[in-house]
């Protein structure tokens, strides 16, 4: 399926230059998104995976639905001080400053394979900082899938370097 074609491209947002692709098209979409959460549990399915982790805010919703089609739980990585429990912090760069990805203390068992999701990835910083907050809870990274991947970025590459495996959907060239 050309996943693509569920997904507007909004010109110049948020900033002028910036071709901004939204999902939400494509998860209000039924058959778009039902073939999307099919998809991305298909390139994972023969994978040993414990428990599938989202990044905030739509990685919770194509990562929840992912961990149900493999029959795993979820783990919530969340924005600075929206958990409540003891947490795993770790920091990476913006374009304009620093943001912050949490993750509970025990949410991950020592040794559990996790599937990290996320709705795009660009240039990887979101992703390796959720990485990084898996590997300190003591959970492996076995793969990381996402619907949109903006390959000029190079986000790919940085998490294909650390050897976790990585699925996208669609790519969307020169963005």
């Amino acid at each position: 399926m050309d996943f693509t074609q569920f997904i507007r491209t909004i010109p110049d947002y948020p900033k002028p230059g910036i071709m901004f692709r939204d999902i939400t098209t494509l998860i209000a979409h039924p058959e778009g998104l039902s073939a999307a959460i099919d998809a991305l549990a298909g390139q994972f399915s023969g994978v040993n995976i414990d428990v599938v982790a989202g990044i905030e805010a739509r990685g919770f919703i194509i990562g929840g639905a992912i961990a149900q089609a493999l029959g795993t739980g979820f783990v919530p990585v969340r924005k600075r001080g929206k958990l409540p429990w003891k947490t795993h912090g770790e920091d990476y760069q913006l374009e304009y400053g620093i943001d912050r990805l949490e993750i509970h203390q025990d949410a991950i068992d020592p040794q559990a394979r996790v599937l990290l999701i996320d709705d795009l990835i660009a240039t990887g910083g979101t992703a390796i900082a959720a990485a990084n907050l898996i590997t300190r809870a003591g959970g492996i990274v076995v793969g990381a899938g996402f619907l949109v991947d903006l390959p000029d970025l190079g986000g790919v590459v940085k998490l294909t370097a650390r050897k976790i495996p990585v699925h996208a959907l669609c790519a969307y060239e020169g963005d």
